[in-house]
């Protein structure tokens, strides 16, 4: 299908159904600085058991960039036009980083439109140093444009083995980024708060972490799932914070199975 553009408050929301209709619907979510095609690789896994819901990130990809500040209320109203925009009364959701942030916003504040979810190299938490890193970033943007980050960002999103295409993808989704909307996503991440409420959460989710992220280390997870009535927890050795692009296969092997199971309860 090609892209449709979903209002949503002050943003236009640039999306996609991929899929056949009659299918439950997964809803995917980016991370920070990525847009829609992060998830390329996982398309064709996925289509198999759902329609799947892409959309980019207000202030990504080929979204609007409204000025900021942004707020997690506000990324899930997006994420709730965009099922709406679809018919999609209920959906999986499957998001990463900030994706996957946005996602526990949802399924907290309107669990009656999430059936499973994923939640893939995210943290629930801001403790200070994760305050004050995204002033940092936001400084740097401010002087030197999202060029200013792409290094560092890519250190941190993959392991020195990553090859070289898909570090190449990934840069280019990074340099695409609207400064104003990279800012405007990093002060609502200062504001990130939900570790207290996980405990009310009440559909099964999987955390997801790659061994080696830094930026949503495992420690920070293992204590989300913990706090998480029904959920389970996946690392992937050897990977870092954006698995799915670094070794399709295995993340494919790590979520396939729980979407799959997602995919019977909705049928059913």
């Amino acid at each position: 299908m090609t892209r449709q553009v979903v209002t949503s408050g002050d943003a236009k929301i640039s999306a996609r159904l991929d899929g056949d209709e009659g299918k439950p619907f997964l809803l995917l979510s980016n991370s920070l600085a990525a847009d829609m095609h992060m998830w390329d690789d996982q398309i064709l896994m996925l289509t198999r058991t759902h329609q799947v819901i892409r959309y980019d990130t207000r202030g990504h990809g080929r979204s609007s960039a409204p000025e900021g500040p942004y707020s997690f209320d506000m990324l899930v109203g997006d994420m709730v036009a965009v099922l709406d925009h679809f018919g999609a009364d209920k959906a999986d959701v499957m998001g990463l980083s900030l994706g996957g942030m946005t996602a526990l916003g949802l399924g907290l504040s309107h669990a009656d439109r999430v059936g499973q979810m994923v939640v893939c190299d995210a943290r629930a938490d801001n403790p200070p140093p994760f305050v004050s890193s995204w002033d940092d970033r936001i400084a740097a943007i401010n002087e030197g444009g999202m060029a200013a980050i792409a290094e560092g960002t890519l250190a941190r999103w993959f392991t020195e083995d990553c090859p070289k295409g898909v570090r190449d993808r990934a840069e280019a989704m990074i340099l695409a980024t609207e400064p104003t909307g990279y800012i405007g996503c990093a002060r609502a991440l200062q504001t990130l708060n939900y570790l207290k409420d996980l405990g009310q959460l009440g559909m099964p989710v999987l955390y997801v972490v790659g061994e080696e992220d830094m930026g949503a280390p495992k420690a920070a997870m293992e204590a989300m799932a913990a706090a998480t009535p029904d959920a389970e927890l996946v690392v992937l050795p050897a990977l870092a914070h954006i698995p799915n692009m670094e070794d399709p296969q295995a993340f494919d092997a790590a979520v396939e199975p729980f979407l799959q199971a997602a995919a019977r309860k909705a049928r059913a």
